[in-house]
């Protein structure tokens, strides 16, 4: 990795953007979020959404999918790429992938949680991505986009410079049935938001981010195969969120021990911590049960930095992961966390 990311060239209003689905083909299963995000950007946004072969393929194999992505980053009249959903394979993708036709043409790619691996790859090449913004989550957002998140996007798609990143009080971790016809009528209600919380020195760490999902972090570790030196990641802020999933702290525990013994943990001086998701459809807690869940991966992360890396600053409920409202982090871009202030500070 180079010592310094690229931040690619921004889009404007009336500019091409591609749609892709990278990972999971959702729009194929789920029109109604899909077609209401696609709206929101071209009246909200005012971008010309351009889908390709494998947007709304259901089950588009890897290769099909990394000539999509080939075809957006190449085309000079594509001025940013944003998927439409995450998923659980795009690993299998990176393989197919060319680095010179990234390396090439740099774009913006906005996404979370699977997309994680694209901006791994991205990150290696060098090249600033956006980890944040799905289609059909926070462009479809039932009822409306929320403000908090609709400025995040807009300041990172627009905006080049600093953004500070807003302590909000009210969230929600608990999405809509998409087979409900009625479910995107209104907006989700929302319940109160712990406050950040802050662990460590009180300094200020500066440096580029690199993280994302933990379950796809944990799908790096394992293949090795698009990691960086580990000197790569020297002096870089670390941020992580856990999925709908709803990995126990265990497994947090375990992602962050294999960190730790490989080396990786001790080169990040700042750690920040998404909220996390603690109920999904499938598993639908009451607020007690949310609340020990949240608490035991708490505790899990922070056993984990006392052992390997005490001197680190350590922010947890940041609103970047899977949870409403959602700001955008920049993957490789400058990240401030100032602990004395107990502010932090990205540049888009």
């Amino acid at each position: 990795m180079p010592n310094l990311l690229v931040y690619p060239p921004k889009p404007m209003a009336g500019d091409r953007v591609a749609v892709l689905s990278p990972s999971a083909g959702l729009p194929a299963h789920f029109p109604a979020p899909y077609q209401l995000g696609l709206r929101r950007l071209t009246e909200q946004f005012h971008l010309q959404a351009v889908e390709y072969p494998t947007t709304l393929a259901a089950s588009a194999p890897p290769a099909a999918r990394a000539t999509d992505i080939h075809a957006a980053f190449s085309d000079p009249s594509i001025k940013a790429v944003i998927a439409s959903i995450g998923g659980d394979d795009q690993l299998r993708v990176l393989a197919h992938l060319d680095p010179d036709v990234l390396r090439a043409h740099p774009k913006p790619f906005f996404g979370y949680s699977d997309n994680t691996h694209l901006l791994h790859f991205l990150w290696g090449l060098g090249i600033v991505g956006y980890h944040g913004g799905a289609v059909m989550v926070q462009w479809g957002r039932p009822g409306r986009m929320h403000p908090m998140t609709q400025d995040s996007l807009r300041r990172a798609l627009y905006t080049p410079g600093e953004y500070v990143l807003p302590e909000v009080d009210a969230f929600t971790d608990e999405e809509r049935d998409w087979s409900d016809p009625h479910a995107l009528l209104s907006e989700p209600p929302l319940g109160p938001a712990a406050p950040w919380e802050w662990h460590g020195p009180r300094r200020t760490v500066e440096g580029p981010s690199w993280g994302g999902n933990l379950e796809t972090i944990d799908g790096q570790l394992a293949t090795s195969r698009y990691m960086a030196p580990l000197e790569a990641y020297e002096g870089a802020v670390l941020f992580f969120e856990t999925s709908e999933e709803l990995p126990p702290a265990t497994y947090v525990s375990r992602v962050l021990m294999a960190m730790g013994e490989r080396g990786l943990l001790q080169r990040f001086p700042a750690v920040l911590v998404g909220r996390p998701k603690c109920w999904s459809l499938a598993e639908r807690r009451d607020p007690l049960a949310k609340r020990q869940y949240a608490e035991a991966q708490r505790a899990a992360v922070l056993a984990a930095i006392e052992e390997y890396h005490p001197q680190a600053v350590v922010v947890f409920n940041l609103d970047l992961g899977h949870t409403d409202p959602q700001y955008v982090m920049p993957h490789g871009g400058v990240v401030r966390v100032d602990a004395t202030a107990r502010r932090i500070t990205v540049i888009y």
